[in-house]
């Protein structure tokens, strides 16, 4: 009996520090996606006036510069996403596993931007080997397919359980919110970050089958923005008034983005963006049309509306 239960304590121990690891191993990744976000801000100066990848046309509203500021916000993003997440896991808290439960769901809806925006990059690269595609596509597909699943069943596993509810005394808030709800919380805000990134697009805004930008996109996003945002405060009450809200919300978003993107085509999109004219003639070869970004769109639109019709028996009448 002894002897058993030594080697019991022995794989707890093994156990509590694998999770130990990869806390401190996705802290780091949050820390590191956060001092990136820092270094990314000097590229501005080397696009500026003076700078050595100076053109002519870079400003706000020119494609880099809202690619550098997109950038920019989608690692602080991330960094705000990993921080807590890998403090929680290193520390073996019990709400650090349901906030890792949630980001795995997140991932499945927000991966795909993510996705996309690396094979855009690799699309616009002029020196793209063989080995390199070969090579990051497999990342990519295992990133998001193979490694959310085995995330799940890593924390969903009995052991994680017992490991994350030792010396437990309570449960904290986020724990007493379900995880789809935290999960939508974390897509909604990331939608959040993607309708900021539209204001450095000529303030870009589809409108069931027209594209509306400067001023009048602009209060379009801001609109949209605040909308979300109160769902978004509703939500984290479980009201029923905010699951109807964000499942008709994102239905019209969905049908706003979809129906505008498939009655448009690549070169109309760029026209309406008005880039600087190197820019233009840079983009306007991509192979790209403006139904591959519908398909594009509908994919996590369509992910996140199930995810809300699922999310359903949590919300109180």
């Amino acid at each position: 009996m002894e002897i058993k239960a030594k080697d019991t304590y022995e794989a707890e121990k093994r156990c509590r520090l694998t999770h130990r690891i990869i806390g401190l191993a996705i802290l780091l990744m949050g820390l590191i996606a956060a001092l990136l976000g820092l270094i990314e801000i000097y590229c501005f100066y080397l696009f500026s006036e003076g700078g050595v990848f100076h053109y002519e046309g870079f400003r706000f509203g020119s494609f880099m510069f809202g690619n550098l500021a997109a950038q920019i916000m989608g690692y602080y993003f991330i960094a705000a996403v990993l921080i807590p997440v890998g403090y929680g896991t290193l520390r073996l808290k019990s709400w650090a596993r349901h906030l890792t439960l949630a980001v795995i769901r997140f991932w499945v809806v927000g991966g795909i931007p993510f996705i996309f925006a690396f094979l855009f990059i690799l699309m616009t690269s002029k020196e793209l080997s063989l080995p390199v595609l070969i090579i990051s596509s497999f990342f990519i597909l295992s990133s998001y397919f193979l490694l959310p699943w085995i995330a799940n069943r890593f924390y969903e596993s009995q052991k994680t359980k017992h490991i994350f509810n030792t010396d437990r005394i309570g449960e904290t808030w986020i724990e007493k919110k379900p995880i789809p709800v935290l999960a939508l919380s974390y897509i909604f805000s990331f939608f959040m970050l993607v309708l900021h990134t539209q204001i450095f697009f000529n303030g870009i805004f589809p409108l069931f089958g027209i594209w509306i930008t400067g001023l009048q996109g602009i209060i379009s996003i801001s609109i949209s923005f605040i909308l979300l945002s109160f769902i978004l405060w509703g939500m984290l009450q479980t009201r029923i008034w905010a699951w109807w809200s964000m499942l008709v919300y994102f239905c019209m978003m969905s049908l706003s983005y979809i129906i505008t993107l498939l009655r448009s085509n690549w070169k109309e999109i760029l026209a309406v963006l008005n880039l600087p004219a190197f820019e233009f003639e840079m983009l306007k070869g991509i192979p790209l049309q403006g139904y591959h970004f519908a398909i594009f769109v509908a994919f996590p639109f369509l992910l996140t509306v199930r995810l809300i019709i699922r999310a359903r028996v949590y919300f109180k009448t």
